[in-house]
């Protein structure tokens, strides 16, 4: 597999969209009980555009350098997709932080990511 670092912003991005999904139905299923459905609410406002791009605003403080690269990478892909429930700037954010997430499970610094996830309160 090539250099994470030297990645595709596109590839870490699309791997890192599968990582940061499943990392929150792990900690949703730990942390909620409750009907499927219900689950599944919670899941979808954590997941969507707007709510990456909020998590993005509470961890870019405390981004490493290389971090903070792969995030800008991902953020200004150019995509032919067009948000359907989203601006434009937001589902940036979203994508770069997918890229981050992509990264960080690469380089298997899993540790980071679980940090993350303890800031997003998630």
């Amino acid at each position: 597999m090539e250099d994470a670092f030297q990645m595709d912003a596109g590839k870490l991005a699309f791997l890192g969209d599968a990582v940061y999904e499943l990392m929150v139905r792990e900690r949703i299923v730990s942390k909620y009980s409750g009907k499927l459905g219900v689950l599944n609410e919670i899941k979808n406002e954590t997941v969507c555009s707007e709510a990456q791009s909020e998590i993005l605003s509470k961890i870019e403080d405390i981004l490493t350098p290389d971090e903070l690269s792969i995030y800008k990478r991902g953020r200004n892909l150019k995509s032919s997709r067009k948000p359907k429930n989203a601006s434009v700037a937001t589902y940036r954010k979203a994508t770069g932080l997918e890229a981050l997430f992509g990264y960080l499970y690469l380089t298997k610094n899993i540790n980071r990511l679980y940090e993350f996830l303890q800031i997003m309160n998630i």
